[in-house]
C-alpha cells in the first residue's frame, strides 16, 4: 500500500527538567537530549522519525506539548526522559491529558561515569537516576499505561526494545483511523466471528461497516479490459502460472476474471479509504468466483483480511501488517485446519479455502485453478505454496462479552513431512510450543478463535506492547505454559478486568 510521505510517523521526544538549575544547565540538558535523539534516529532500527522537542520545565509547557502531540495526526507516541530532576507534580496535568502511547526511557547522557572528575556540577546535571524515579512514581500514581526501558541508547539491545515498542505504537495508531469494509455478513451460525463493533470502535478506533456484495459487483464489472490485461502480465511475470491459465490456455478466461476481481476490490477499497476487508463464501452475490488470488495479493500489499466475514481477525492482520513493515518475514491470515498426531511428531497443518498471504511463502508461488466444493461458483484461481520455516507467532482475537482477548501461541513453522501434491491451496505447517497437546488445551481454555494471524516477522513482544497500548487482554502460550498456569491467568485476568472496568 502506498503511504503519504507527509504522514511519516513520528515519536516525540520530551525531556523533563526545571528552572531551578539555571539557563546554563538547561542549555546543556537541551544539547545532551538532542544527542540522545540523534543517536536513536540514526540507528535505522526505529520505524518512525524520533523528533526532539524543547525542554519542558514547567506544568504549562508540559500540558501544551502533550495536547500538541494528541492533535498531531502523524505522532504515534511520545518518549519521555527526565534528564535532571523534574518535579512530577508538574507532569500531572500533561499525563492525565495524554492520549498517545507513552515510552518512559530511563537513560542518561553518558554510558560511563567519569570517576576521577565527578563534582557537584556533574551530579546536578546528570540526575536521571532519581529524576526518572520521580516521573515513574507519578506514572504509577496516575495509572498511566506506559512502556519502561532502562539503559543507554548506545546499547543495541536498548534500541531494539525501543524499535519493538515503536512497531506496536504504529499498529495501535493505524487502528485509530482504520476503516474496514465487510462484503456481506459473517458466516451463518458461527459464534467466534461475531463481535461488538461499537466496542471495537471505542476501544481500538476501527470503523467496521457492511456493504452489499453487489455494490462490489458493480465496481468489478466496470474494470477495463486493459487493466485486466496489465494484471495478467504481472501474474505471468511474478508466479509460475499453470499452462491452462496462461494466455491462449483453455482456462485463461478464469484468470482474467480473477484479475478483474482484484482490480475491482482494490478500486473499491482505495476509493473508500479502506485498509481492511472481509468476504464470505455464503454471500457472493453476482461474483462468479470466490476471491482467492485477489485477496492473497491484497494481503501481500498490506491490507487486513478475514474470511467468512471475520472482521476482528481482519483488524488484527492490518495492525500486524503495519507493525511488520520493514521487518524480514511474512504475516498472513491463517486457520488451524488439521493435525498430525503421531507421538513425538505432532504438528498442525494450517490453511484456508484460498486466502493465505504469499508473504509467508518459502518459494515462488504457483498460480493455479482447482474446484472449490463450497460457494456454488466457478472454480477460483489461487496462489499455491507452503510457509517458510522458522519461528513465528499465531495470534487470534475473541470477543469475551465484556472485553476483547488476544491469544498468542509461539510456534515453529516447519517443512511438511512429505509433499502435498493433492492439496490445492497454500498452507503452513508448524509445531506449537510447548507441544501440540498443551498448546491446544491452553488455546481452548482461552477461547481462542480458529481464524488467526500467523507472523514470522513479529514476536510476542510486539503484541505485548500492542495489548498494553490498546488496553486489551493478552494470553501468551509459550514454552513454559501449562493448562494449569493459563487457567490461573484467565481467572486473575477476569478478576482484574472486572475491578478495572469503568462504572
Amino acid at each position: 500500500m502506498t503511504t503519504d510521505p507527509s504522514a511519516q510517523p513520528e515519536l516525540w521526544f520530551l525531556t523533563g527538567s526545571q528552572h531551578l538549575y539555571g539557563e546554563d544547565t538547561l542549555r546543556q540538558v537541551a544539547e545532551q537530549s538532542q544527542v540522545i535523539v540523534k543517536e536513536l534516529d540514526a540507528s535505522g532500527a526505529i520505524p518512525a522519525r524520533v523528533v526532539w522537542k524543547p525542554i519542558l520545565a514547567d506544568s504549562a509547557a508540559i500540558h501544551a506539548q502533550v495536547l500538541a502531540a494528541n492533535a498531531a495526526s502523524n505522532c504515534i507516541g511520545v518518549i519521555t526522559w527526565m534528564h535532571t530532576f523534574s518535579p512530577a507534580k508538574m507532569w500531572i496535568a500533561g499525563m492525565d491529558a495524554l492520549r498517545k502511547p507513552l515510552l518512559h526511557l530511563h537513560t542518561q547522557a553518558g554510558a560511563e561515569l567519569p570517576w576521577s572528575t565527578i563534582d557537584m556540577d556533574f551530579m546536578n546535571l546528570n540526575q536521571a537516576a532519581h529524576g526518572d524515579r520521580e516521573f515513574g512514581y507519578i506514572g504509577a500514581r496516575l495509572g498511566v499505561a506506559r512502556k519502561i526501558i532502562a539503559g543507554h541508547v548506545s546499547n543495541p539491545a536498548v534500541v531494539d526494545r525501543v524499535a519493538t515498542w515503536a512497531r506496536a505504537a504504529k499498529g495501535a495508531h493505524e487502528l485509530r483511523t482504520l476503516r474496514l469494509a465487510r462484503f456481506g455478513d459473517n458466516m451463518r451460525d458461527v459464534a467466534v466471528t461475531e463481535g461488538d463493533k461499537v466496542e471495537a470502535q471505542l476501544r481500538f478506533g476501527v470503523s467496521v461497516n457492511t456493504y452489499g456484495v453487489n455494490e462490489l459487483v458493480d465496481v468489478v464489472e466496470q474494470v477495463s479490459d486493459s487493466a485486466v490485461g496489465e494484471l495478467v502480465d504481472e501474474y505471468v511475470e511474478a508466479y509460475d502460472v499453470a499452462p491452462e491459465l496462461r494466455p491462449g490456455g483453455e482456462r485463461h478466461e478464469s484468470l482474467r476474471y480473477g484479475a478483474r476481481l482484484e482490480a475491482g476490490i482494490r478500486t473499491f477499497l482505495t476509493e473508500g479509504g479502506f485498509r481492511a476487508f472481509t468476504t464470505n463464501f455464503q454471500d457472493l452475490g453476482g461474483l462468479r468466483q470466490l476471491p482467492g488470488l485477489a485477496v492473497q495479493r491484497l494481503m501481500a500489499d498490506g491490507y487486513g483480511f478475514g474470511g467468512e466475514g471475520d472482521w476482528k481477525t481482519s483488524v488484527v492482520l492490518r495492525a500486524a501488517k503495519v507493525m511488520a513493515e520493514g521487518v524480514d518475514g511474512g504475516t498472513s491470515f491463517m486457520e488451524d485446519y488439521t493435525y498430525h498426531l503421531v507421538p513425538g511428531e505432532e504438528k498442525i497443518l494450517g490453511a484456508h479455502m484460498l486466502e493465505v498471504c504469499p508473504s509467508i511463502a518459502s518459494a515462488r508461488p504457483s498460480l493455479e485453478i482447482h474446484p472449490l466444493g463450497i460457494g456454488d461458483r466457478e472454480d477460483p484461481v489461487r496462489l499455491r505454496f507452503t510457509g517458510s520455516p522458522g519461528p513465528a507467532v499465531i495470534v487470534g482475537i475473541s470477543d469475551m462479552g465484556d472485553r476483547f482477548r488476544l491469544t498468542l501461541n509461539q510456534v515453529d513453522v516447519v517443512e511438511p513431512d512429505e509433499a502435498l501434491p493433492r492439496l490445492p491451496v497454500a498452507c503452513a505447517v508448524w509445531k506449537p510450543r510447548p507441544s501440540l497437546s498443551t498448546a491446544a488445551e491452553c488455546w481452548l481454555l482461552s477461547g481462542g478463535p480458529h481464524h488467526t494471524v500467523l507472523s514470522s516477522a513479529l514476536t510476542t513482544q510486539e503484541f505485548r506492547d500492542l495489548a498494553e497500548i490498546i488496553g486489551t487482554e493478552l494470553v501468551v502460550i509459550d514454552a513454559e505454559a501449562t493448562p494449569e498456569s493459563v487457567r490461573r491467568e484467565l481467572r486473575w485476568n477476569a478478576a482484574y478486568e472486572r475491578l478495572a472496568a469503568r462504572l
